[in-house]
């Protein structure tokens, strides 16, 4: 379990709740745990064990994973449409497997966002309640660079649609034709060979 939690932003601590006493299990020369299709290590979950042999089973074991780490909440109301500042947010600390898995955890994952919906003060800030902005807009006039092994070509072209930064932007460059790249913040849209 410590490997599955290694990454996870803040101190871990579990607890192994009790097998199911009427669990019919034999001996077994070697075991594999897994997290069940959908689980999660965080807060109430289940842990599998499957034994590779000689007799073949499985059991689902219940545990308990705390993880307490720092976490945004809004530091007054927020209204749809603001554009988050470092003001507008503070951080929190306690058990995170008791929040959302979309609960905020680093103000840069929140700086320069708008909030979708109206937050009230002392609210955790969650992703989905953000948009990020625009890194190209439609009809944007953008920097277009293509990169490839020892070898990098910019041109110009116009955006063809809206897209936040990392998301797939098309551009029409001044010949007509139609290229896709990845849009970057500045109205830069990139073309990896």
């Amino acid at each position: 379990m410590h490997i599955q939690t290694q990454g996870l932003p803040g101190k871990v601590s579990y607890s192994v709740g009790q097998l199911d006493p009427a669990a019919q299990i034999s001996s077994c020369g070697a075991f594999e745990p897994f997290l069940p299709p959908g689980g999660r290590l965080w807060g109430k979950s289940t842990v599998g064990v499957r034994c590779l042999g000689p007799a073949a089973w499985t059991v689902y074991v219940p545990v308990q994973v705390s993880l307490f780490g720092d976490y945004l909440v809004s530091a007054h109301s927020l209204a749809a449409g603001k554009v988050l500042a470092p003001g507008d947010f503070t951080a929190r600390s306690g058990d995170l497997g008791l929040l959302a898995s979309s609960t905020l955890t680093d103000p840069a994952q929140a700086l320069g966002k708008t909030v979708k919906n109206g937050v009230a003060a002392g609210q955790p800030l969650r992703a989905d309640q953000l948009v990020a902005p625009w890194a190209v807009q439609q009809g944007q006039s953008v920097k277009l660079v293509s990169k490839g092994s020892g070898f990098s070509v910019s041109n110009e072209g116009k955006s063809l649609n809206n897209a936040v930064e990392g998301q797939v932007a098309q551009v029409r460059t001044p010949s007509g034709q139609v290229v896709s790249g990845i849009a970057r913040s500045g109205g830069t849209v990139e073309i990896s060979y």
